[in-house]
């Protein structure tokens, strides 16, 4: 499968983004149309894709020689599936913005547009293979965020409170993102390239204090962007204030690039640093699985509950890659995507709960099952895949985690097996307050069930919560030859 796929696969969303701000009353067809676009790509990636392969579809030009700066582009098993799960979310999350994006809307456009330019530049960072350009779009996907962030707010939110959530997440980023500059340029100076291959081949930084700080550097703003506790505070406001398609957009989507990073990045660029400082990052990984799922069951608020029960799964990502383990990092490329599955079919759900009855408070809920038992059914699958529950996909992401991370911290595995008892309370009991027991007056009016267009949305999230549950093999099938170089280094 010869030709510039890789680019295209990012132009197709990059172009729709363009086409939607020059033309708004048309923005949400071009905008679904770009993101298909990008669908088909990316599956037509998938079928030529060949899991012993290491990258391919290499793409590599001239940019910047003085600085040793090129356009790198090549797809590995890990980027392969994040691609995947990124391009089959946006048009579902379009979708969950339709009557935001109609016609009559005044900011239609602009709300497709920033959507659209946050894919393409996640898209990039999956396949760049050049660390300066990955840098670049790392950061510039902050500022399409920060715009729907302020701009674009949820059911009750405050625009206030919006603003500065915003202003909030965008300094957190920003603050990461230079620390990570410096590490940057200290890379390039300690090694004369920006090209990973090169640098993986043997021109990376060796052993030291120079690497120590480089990787840290690096870490930090991966942190920020995962986010791993205690860098966390800015992500429960920020997928609160706004609307539920731009907070699954943060949580399913443009955070996986923080721990995709780590992975892609931090072990492999510097794995002595990465190893001196595992026990230490994994310590904060397990703090955060157990401190999201404590302030989860304390939440009143729907939509803050599932921000902080994300919290805690990150700590289960974080977890698994810094284990170095196969089982540990497979797992947790696999949880990335269940992960991301998982919350866009809860998040959205909530949101038109929230959106049918006005308010995010659960106690504002009860009953709802007799007036929207699709909905609860909906949300109820979704809930038990986020405690792992059997035949869904995150038992499997998790399931290799815990196994892989045993062998070297049985604590850290022990302590995160106990957590998953928390789940189950904070799903079950927020579960039993918004759908059971009879339905007040309010919900009565207020609540029904889901529309064809919710169902187009939801559906499909539920189908492949069972696929990646049943058959995960697949996915990791690609997953495991592209963390097995970790793998081997960490044994060398």
């Amino acid at each position: 499968m010869s030709g510039p796929w890789l680019t295209l696969l990012w132009a197709a969303p990059a172009v729709g983004a363009v086409a939607a701000a020059a033309v708004p009353r048309a923005a949400r067809w071009i905008g679904l149309a770009a993101a298909l676009v990008a669908l088909v790509i990316g599956i037509g990636l998938a079928f030529a894709f060949d899991p012993a392969g290491g990258f391919q579809f290499i793409e590599s030009h001239s940019w910047i020689p003085s600085f040793g700066a090129g356009y790198r582009l090549g797809l590995d098993g890990t980027g392969l599936v994040l691609v995947l799960l990124t391009a089959a979310l946006l048009p579902v999350l379009l979708l969950a913005a339709w009557r935001e994006t109609a016609p009559e809307s005044a900011r239609a456009g602009t709300y497709v547009a920033l959507t659209l330019a946050v894919e393409s530049m996640v898209l990039v960072s999956f396949v760049t293979t050049d660390v300066l350009l990955f840098y670049l779009v790392f950061e510039a996907m902050l500022i399409p965020l920060y715009f729907l962030l302020a701009g674009f707010g949820g059911t009750g939110s405050d625009s206030a409170v919006r603003t500065h959530t915003a202003v909030k997440f965008l300094l957190y980023n920003l603050a990461g993102g230079l620390i990570m500059l410096a590490a940057v340029v200290a890379l390039y100076a300690a090694s004369g390239t920006f090209d990973l291959r090169a640098l993986l081949d043997g021109a990376r930084p060796g052993p030291g204090i120079g690497q120590d700080l480089m990787f840290l550097g690096f870490l930090f703003a991966f942190a920020v962007k995962a986010p791993l506790w205690p860098l966390h505070t800015w992500l429960p406001g920020a997928a609160v204030q706004t609307n539920p398609p731009t907070a699954v957009l943060m949580m399913a989507i443009v955070d996986k690039v923080g721990t995709f990073a780590m992975l892609r990045y931090c072990l492999t660029l510097f794995p002595d640093a990465a190893a001196r400082c595992a026990p230490w990052v994994a310590a904060l990984a397990v703090i955060g699985i157990v401190y999201g799922a404590i302030l989860a069951i304390g939440q009143s608020d729907v939509m803050s509950l599932i921000a902080y029960t994300s919290i805690s799964h990150f700590g289960f990502i974080i977890l698994g890659v810094f284990a170095r383990t196969g089982d540990s990092q497979a797992g947790s490329v696999l949880y990335m995507v269940n992960h991301g599955v998982a919350t866009a079919a809860l998040f959205l759900t909530a949101g038109v709960l929230v959106a049918r009855r006005g308010s995010r408070q659960i106690g504002d809920f009860g009953g709802a099952w007799s007036r929207a038992p699709k909905l609860g059914a909906i949300f109820l699958i979704a809930g038990l895949a986020t405690l792992s529950l059997p035949g869904l996909g995150p038992f499997v992401s998790e399931l290799l985690v815990v196994v892989g991370t045993y062998p070297r911290w049985a604590l850290a595995a022990i302590v995160s097996v106990v957590v998953l008892v928390l789940s189950a309370m904070y799903v079950l009991w927020t579960y039993q307050r918004m759908f059971t027991g009879p339905a007040p007056e309010d919900v009565e009016r207020t609540v029904d069930d889901a529309r064809p267009r919710e169902l187009l949305v939801l559906v499909p999230l539920v189908v492949a919560l069972f696929l990646l549950g049943f058959f995960p093999s697949p996915a990791l099938d690609a997953i495991n030859p592209s963390v097995s170089p970790t793998v081997a280094e960490v044994a060398r």
